[in-house]
């Protein structure tokens, strides 16, 4: 699956532990209704849902072809099929969250018929309904079997065998199905057997059921409805990782149990079938009211993990290319096609493809490759084997935007799709508490592909601004997780789904990426091409990796470690956090501690004694020095000392590559600021971003003071590199400064310090804008900082950066299709209708419904909310929640007016008077969200208080106390926000 989103609303983790009360919540309401409704009892959901259409539901037997044939030797018997909730059942195998190793899945038959026409309204559901055929090999004898089942509706179950000759042929008998039940909490199916299932034998699970597609729901099978060609259309897709196969097709959804399968799709002969694997052949069925259906077939599968199966039903176009005498197809909307917007994903994938194959020397095993672009898919990317699945904002572009940061962006994302063919789908996690050995691996070598083909990208700098900034500062001892958890911890099937976070993918190809540098890449891809070999098509566990890793090493006496692989990586991966590494340069003393969220403030809750094994690259005075290895919690370094001289400095972590922030002592700190305001190129730009990042990071947690990291700023005058200036900008003007500042005196000093040493660079960058924007074309480090520059700058009341808006803003009014560049729109937008009225604002409005690209109104529904009328928020607002003129459905708009300076206020006084109608319209999540936002201004227990009986009105009492505590907790970090800041105050008078 892609890396998670960067976009939309930033959630806390405090946000998200209230978000996942309320959603076990919701949860718990929806198992109790399907417990009562008897949701897999024999009734379809197509009648419940559409009683009087007969075609919607499963055709009776004769009404149709039958594709997977039905071997009967005798009468049979319909099981009784019951819902048990866990309070009226027997403890048993049903209480776990793995299925018991009674059943090894060889082969699925799998039928599945979606009833998506064309010309329909497509009410927020449609049906489906299916048949599986799975061979299975018994390895304990039991007369009871357990699969995976979720919101299926069974039609039949029956059981043949035991089969011979080893094969699905020649059933000689069936064993009798008694009855059929479900554990809902675990997501299971039960089959009670009237006979006994023997070990070695194989046997045929033949089931039928029918079930729900949702509209954009992204789990299971969902739909998509779109505009294309001035026309309403809609597809169905299917996304089942991490467990949503089992809501699809009843299955042993685990990703050891790998199986091959044959896949068959019915549907609407104006539409297109695509799968893993290439079309087979095609017939034709008529269903129940004589409506003709195309039947699909698709060629056999190889092994695979049930999340990889994958399906779309589509009535698009699409673009294709030959790699290596195997077809590469870019399917998209109609539109999208004929205006070449997958041009640029098409061109560079054979390649990437072609690159990987000669790096791990195994080449790609599937004939094809399908990648779709979907209208909207909020997993951003997956990677399915045979047919990837994007979000089309992440694999289309303008084929004329040659600024834009977007060909970087697809290129990472299709390189982390396509390694994950070899990592994830050749080779796959025993389970799902390793998944970060699929995700860390593919986000690592998104950027070695990206490089291979892009030589000029600085690779250092990007890893660092794209995976390890985020991940370090959300990852703390406290309250983060480990890379690598026990099995036994899981207890519910909602706990996989949370592991798709910061920690799987950045924290993963951090820890990859630190490997990488303490061994050579020879020994590194070595070691991975031999873990690929031995384990295709197959599982792997962490320490088969490390095993490979070992094997290496022990083949060479170049590279000597203080451990084992596995003892220096299980370190890593098996504790939360990581160590801050403080040296001091007077004795060469280096110590490791756990880096904590306000360091002494948790001094008290410190029980733990955790060390890492640490590999220290290093440079001194520009020179890069030998590596060596802190395997206890404090060792001396006598090399690491330095001398009097203003020339001799130390800086720790070469290129950033360790998984650690570094400090320094009152000495190491000043030489390091001596040298930068001597001579800052001295030292590398990685090392310029760490030494600021890490500084700012350690002040804010109470390792340093704040002026330590301040003194780092004021060689910035002499500062070229607008990525390090990004870096400064994002640690200085926070949005909790920006909500603050503007009631306190340091505004003027700070718009004073920074300007007298932002200017020069503002210069180079808005002569480029003005004159020849072409030029930064391939700068992707450059597109991707301009905006925090163009935005503090303009916030700091820069008058070029006003007057740069106003001109890029009109000239675009009066001429649509000069577009404002991509990187900088955003902030063009919104200072456009900050500086202007009415006029601009409506201008943006009917811009707004005629732009059919989600990712397009995302962004001017934001630019609507920077306006500085109150009046005209309250409208915009009243047109949210009303529907009228538009329909507003891409964001919150509440939640955009109350995060800007004007609309904070507004926004709470507009949710006062319309919170019914707001959580009617966005739901309570909402609300909660909505909470923190407006957070940002209560400094007082009176403001708190208010803030309670407001939300009171709206939640239940056990939302209202976790409510009161937030609050509480947002007060406190508001009044150490503003501590922080009078010592700022107090720092730029001295420095201004």
């Amino acid at each position: 699956m892609g890396p998670p989103s960067s976009s939309g609303f930033y959630v806390s983790r405090a946000v998200a532990l209230l978000l996942a009360v309320l959603a076990a919540a919701l949860l718990l309401a929806l198992a109790v209704l399907a417990a009562l409704y008897g949701r897999c009892a024999r009734v379809p959901p197509s009648e419940l849902l559409h009683r009087g259409v007969p075609d919607a539901a499963p055709s009776p037997p004769g009404a149709q072809e039958e594709l997977l044939p039905t071997r009967r030797t005798g009468p049979t018997r319909e099981p009784a099929v019951t819902a048990t909730p866990s309070s009226g059942r027997p403890p048993g195998p049903w209480d776990q969250l793995r299925l018991p190793p009674w059943l090894v899945p060889l082969h699925y038959e799998l039928e599945l018929w979606p009833r998506l026409r064309p010309n329909e309204s497509w009410a927020p559901m449609l049906t489906f309904s299916g048949r599986v055929n799975i061979t299975v090999r018994c390895t304990v004898a039991t007369a009871r079997l357990l699969l995976h089942s979720l919101f299926l509706d069974c039609e039949s179950a029956e059981v043949r065998g035991p089969l011979s000759s080893g094969t699905g042929d020649g059933a000689v008998g069936r064993v009798p199905v008694d009855s059929v039940w479900f554990a809902f909490d675990m997501q299971y199916m039960v089959l009670e057997l009237g006979g006994t299932l023997q070990p070695g034998s194989q046997y045929e699970l033949q089931l039928s059921f029918s079930g729900l597609v949702y509209q954009d729901l992204r789990e299971g099978l969902f739909f998509n409805v779109y505009t294309d060609q001035g026309e309403r259309r809609a597809l169905v897709v299917s996304q089942m990782e991490p467990t949503f196969a089992r809501s699809v097709f009843p299955c042993f959804d685990e990703p050891a149990l790998k199986a091959t399968f044959n896949i068959t799709i019915i549907h609407h002969p104006s539409y297109v079938a695509l799968s893993n694997m290439p079309k087979l052949g095609q017939s034709a069925r008529r269903d129940a009211n004589g409506s003709i259906w195309t039947v699909t077939t698709f060629s056999t599968t190889p092994h695979m993990p049930t999340y990889l199966v994958a399906l779309a039903i589509c009535d698009y176009a699409h673009v294709d290319q030959t790699e290596r005498g195997k077809e590469i197809r870019i399917w998209a909307r109609k539109d999208a096609i004929a205006n070449r917007n997958a041009d640029f994903a098409l061109n560079i994938t054979g390649p990437i493809f072609s690159f990987l194959e000669d790096l791990f020397n195994i080449s790609y095993p599937l004939p094809k490759t399908d990648i779709i672009a979907l209208p909207a898919f909020d997993n951003s990317a997956m990677e399915n084997w045979g047919l990837l699945i994007f979000d089309e904002s992440l694999l289309l572009m303008q084929p004329n935007d040659q600024v834009t940061d977007k060909k970087a962006v697809i290129s990472f994302i299709l390189s982390h799709e396509i390694g994950h063919q070899w990592f994830g789908n050749l080779v796959t996690m025993n389970w799902w508490n390793d998944i970060w050995l699929k995700e860390g691996f593919a986000s690592y070598f998104e950027f070695g592909v990206v490089s291979n083909f892009n030589p000029k990208f600085p690779r250092n700098e990007i890893f660092f601004s794209n995976i390890l900034r985020n991940v370090l500062s959300e990852d703390h001892a406290l309250v983060s997780r480990a890379v690598s958890l026990k099995v036994e911890n899981f207890k519910e099937t909602s706990e996989i789904n949370e592991l798709f976070d910061l920690f799987t993918y950045n924290k993963g190809a951090s820890l990859v990426r630190m490997l990488s540098s303490f061994l050579n890449e020879n020994f590194f891809i070595s070691a991975l091409k031999s873990y690929l070999k031995t384990f295709s098509y197959s599982n792997a566990e962490q320490d088969d990796l490390w095993r490979h890793f070992q094997m290496v090493i022990d083949d060479q006496n170049k590279i000597l470690l203080p451990a084992t692989v596995k003892s220096i990586m299980d370190s890593w991966t098996h504790q939360s956090g990581f160590p801050v590494i403080t040296l001091n340069v007077s004795t060469g003393a280096v110590k490791q501690e756990p880096f904590y969220l306000g360091k002494v403030k948790n001094e008290t809750l410190l029980t733990r004694n955790d060390t890492w094994i640490v590999p220290i690259l290093w440079i001194k005075n520009g020179l890069t020095q030998s590596l060596v290895w802190l395997d206890k919690s404090s060792k001396i370094f006598p090399e690491m000392q330095v001398s009097a001289s203003d020339h001799d400095w130390v800086i720790l972590n070469l290129n950033m590559t360790g998984y650690y922030r570094v400090n320094y002592d009152k000495l190491g700190w000043k030489k390091l600021n001596q040298q930068l305001e001597k001579d800052p190129k001295a030292i590398p730009v990685i090392h310029r971003l760490q030494m600021i990042d890490d500084a700012f990071s350690l002040s804010k947690n109470n390792y340093i003071e704040i002026e330590t990291a301040l003194d780092l700023t004021k060689y910035l005058a002499e500062e070229d590199e607008i990525i390090v200036w990004y870096t400064v900008l994002v640690n200085l003007i926070t949005k909790d400064l920006v909500f603050d500042v503007n009631s306190y005196d340091m505004y003027p000093l700070l718009k004073k310090y920074l300007l007298k040493r932002l200017i020069s660079i503002w210069n180079m960058y808005s002569t480029l804008i003005r004159e020849n924007m072409a030029t930064l074309q391939d700068d992707y480090l450059a597109l991707v900082a301009l905006e925090k520059l163009f935005e503090t700058a303009c916030w700091l009341g820069l008058e070029d950066c006003l007057q740069l808006s106003r001109e890029l803003f009109k000239n675009w009014v009066h001429h649509p299709e000069n577009e404002i560049p991509s990187s900088i729109k955003s902030v063009i937008l919104c200072y456009g209708i900050a500086l202007g009225s009415e006029e601009e604002w409506d201008f943006l409005l009917n811009m707004y419904a005629n732009k059919t690209e989600e990712e397009e109104k995302i962004q001017l529904a934001y630019a609507m909310s920077c306006s500085k009328d109150p009046w005209i928020l309250n409208r915009y607002m009243e047109y949210a929640i009303t529907g009228s003129p538009f329909t507003f459905n891409e964001t919150n708009v509440i939640e955009v007016v109350a995060a800007s300076e004007v609309g904070r206020y507004i926004a709470k006084d507009f949710l006062v008077n319309n919170w019914q109608a707001v959580g009617e319209r966005y739901g309570t999540q909402s609300l909660v969200a909505l909470m923190y936002i407006i957070g940002r201004t209560i400094s007082t227990d009176l403001q708190i208080t208010e803030l309670q009986q407001f939300f009171g009105n709206m939640l239940e009492e056990h939302q209202r106390l976790t409510v009161h505590a937030k609050l509480q907790t947002i007060k406190n970090k508001n009044l150490e926000n503003r501590t922080r800041n009078a010592r700022m105050t107090a720092w730029l008078r001295r420095n201004t």
